[in-house]
């Protein structure tokens, strides 16, 4: 396994229940900003058991095509608040890593 991945899944394995955290997030907390884009190559193809639902843009929007419903219906069950727009309250659910 790529060791930069390894690091974004162990991040992963520690956003709390009911919050998210952008892909961008993830990138600045391993010290790479510029990294969004692998994380979320990261994320295509991370292990089993990992809450991937919690991973999101850094405006809240959903990403992942076809399960972005399925995305929605599960972060709603941990009690995630979205706005009107569909998108999550960053401001009321992101998770800064403390």
């Amino acid at each position: 396994m790529d060791p930069f991945f390894k690091q974004v899944y162990d991040i992963v394995e520690q956003i709390p229940y009911g919050r998210v955290v952008s892909y961008g997030q993830i990138a600045r907390m391993l010290g790479r900003p510029r990294a969004a884009r692998v994380v979320g190559w990261a994320m295509r193809c991370c292990p089993d058991g990992l809450p991937w639902q919690r991973v999101v843009m850094a405006d809240g929007a959903i990403t992942g095509g076809m399960y972005a419903e399925i995305r929605r219906g599960i972060l709603e069950t941990e009690g995630i608040t979205f706005l009107p727009d569909g998108r999550v309250d960053m401001a009321i659910c992101c998770w800064t890593g403390e």
